[in-house]
């Protein structure tokens, strides 16, 4: 699998075309967020002038961890409306978009991923023992006197 996503500017045709495949562009290898598998992109690329359009959808594989319970779950990270202009210059022949697609990928994450909707969290410990020490201020006043009892 490829780690670049090249595209050869001068071999585009002006209504544009279609573009598909997978890179493995991502590499994310955090102790909360793992990608796996490739980046598979769906673009329509088109040229107008020196400005290249790319327009289409983007998927990643990632093994993530549940901010609510902290369980290790997988998803699938979708961009759907992916969308970029890049300045090509008046002499360019082939352009890199790995960034904007790495980019647009990882922006898309969540910012607090949960393995389901439904997750309950960590599960809550008994509640506290009490601690006796702390009941002899119990029987003092606000003058800090000893109340009777």
């Amino acid at each position: 699998m490829e780690d670049r996503l090249l595209i050869d500017v001068s071999r585009i045709a002006p209504e544009g075309e279609r573009l598909s495949g997978e890179i493995d562009c991502i590499g994310l290898d955090e102790e909360f967020v793992k990608s796996f598998g490739g980046t598979r992109y769906e673009l329509f690329v088109q040229c107008f002038g020196t400005e290249l359009l790319l327009r289409g959808s983007l998927e990643q594989d990632f093994d993530l961890v549940c901010s609510r319970c902290g369980e290790d779950f997988d998803d699938t990270i979708k961009v759907e409306d992916f969308t970029t202009s890049i300045d090509v210059g008046e002499n360019a022949r082939e352009v890199d978009v790995t960034g904007e697609l790495r980019e647009s990928v990882i922006l898309a994450l969540p910012n607090y991923p949960v393995c389901s909707e439904t997750c309950p969290g960590v599960e809550r410990k008994q509640k506290a023992i009490s601690d006796d020490r702390w009941n002899a201020l119990d029987n003092l006043n606000q003058e800090g006197e000893k109340t009777n009892g």
